[in-house]
């Protein structure tokens, strides 16, 4: 895991499967939590927002499930 999490950027074509593959997130739990934060930040870039994401997991222990969806965003947004 520790691998996955130090060498994802250089393993995957674009964020989103950076992301998808180091999350237990479903695909429709991401792509909702995706919409939000871009109705929430239109400025941010999907790039940047998975980024915060990826930083709200690591802050987090290294996992996001068990964190509620609005407890994510939220985290998300402060870092945004």
């Amino acid at each position: 895991e520790n691998f996955l999490q130090n060498t994802s950027a250089s393993f995957f074509s674009n964020s989103h499967d950076a992301f998808a593959s180091l999350s237990t997130l479903n695909l429709s739990s991401f792509t909702k939590l995706l919409k939000k934060l871009k109705e929430l930040h239109p400025e941010a870039s999907r790039d940047k927002i998975v980024d915060a994401l990826l930083e709200v997991k690591k802050n987090n222990k290294g996992i996001l499930s068990g964190l509620s969806i609005s407890s994510i965003v939220e985290r998300t947004s402060v870092i945004l």
